[in-house]
């Protein structure tokens, strides 16, 4: 099997498993909702560091951290990174846990078109008149939707942001996948373990001797894989096939959200998500174009 068509499965794998952990949450949706992020925080950092011995990349963590010290802005980076992710993961939860797993698929949706927006903002980058007419359909769907649904999309707007802004962090902290998920998840411990104390003492700890509860201890493992996943697809194929692999996830809880959860859909949300839809189609068409030009000019070059 070709490394490309490895990549394809690989990444392609990663994006299914996104796309499915609304089913996995619901599951544990007994347990409180930050409760479980404290815990996913929690178990993550235990699967990477058991990941990192049995793969023996313990030397090269310790490498990725020298690095870290060593550089103060990377370190603050990469720790603003772990934050970052986990107010991600913390709105997904409580996304799926209160019924709002479409807006959860929309803000994945929005989330290429946002970090094209923040490209522009930090990284000075420029675009053609149809990625902004990209962009100017999703404003008009979050517009649409907040006043003819009666309700601003905050879940995807969050859940976009915070994609997009982890993202750019990333972009610019030159460190390995597996080192830099295990610093994220180390350095955002302290945080969750000092809310697990605190739901002890004022007897609210709802994780136990229970079903929902033996599933979250495979939380670790559900928020590393995919990662993991997607970072050795990444490596093996153009990132032009990446950002067309990436709807796969927002497409599955889209389904998820209205045939498995039976969460509620009409026409104004149907056309909060068609002008989404045309914004992506629109994006991705002009980046297609422009990959076509370049390769063209590498051919003539």
């Amino acid at each position: 099997m070709s490394e490309t068509k490895k990549g394809i499965i690989y990444a392609a794998l990663a994006y299914v498993i996104w796309g499915v952990l609304p089913i996995y949450w619901n599951i544990v949706d007994k347990i409180g909702p930050f409760e479980i992020l404290a815990h996913r925080i929690l178990w993550s950092a235990v699967f990477m560091v058991l990941l990192l011995i049995f793969t023996k990349q313990l030397t090269m963590f310790k490498r990725a951290t020298i690095k870290l010290f060593k550089n103060k802005k990377m370190l603050f980076a990469i720790i603003a990174a772990g934050y970052i992710i986990t107010i991600n993961w913390g709105t997904f939860i409580w996304a799926v846990n209160n019924h709002h797993v479409l807006q959860a698929s929309l803000g994945y949706y929005i989330n290429p078109l946002m970090s094209i927006l923040l490209a522009f903002i930090f990284l000075g980058e420029r675009f053609s008149k149809a990625q902004w007419l990209a962009i100017l359909l999703a404003f008009i769907g979050v517009i649409y939707m907040t006043f003819q649904v009666g309700e601003f999309p905050y879940v995807s707007i969050i859940l976009a942001t915070s994609f997009a802004l982890y993202g750019l962090i990333k972009k610019v902290v030159d460190i390995d996948a597996f080192s830099s998920i295990t610093i994220e998840c180390i350095v955002t411990l302290p945080a969750a373990l000092i809310y697990i104390y605190y739901l002890s003492q004022i007897d609210a700890v709802t994780f136990g001797v229970n079903a929902a509860s033996g599933w979250l201890l495979l939380s670790g493992a559900v928020t590393a894989i995919p990662l993991i996943l997607f970072s050795a697809g990444a490596r093996r194929i153009p990132l032009s096939l990446t950002g067309f692999l990436q709807y796969i996830g927002p497409t599955i809880m889209f389904f998820i959200g209205i045939f498995l959860l039976n969460e509620h859909f009409d026409i104004d949300q149907l056309i909060t998500f068609i002008l989404i839809w045309a914004g992506i189609i629109i994006y991705s068409y002009s980046k297609y174009l422009e990959l076509s030009r370049n390769r063209k000019k590498l051919i003539k070059n």
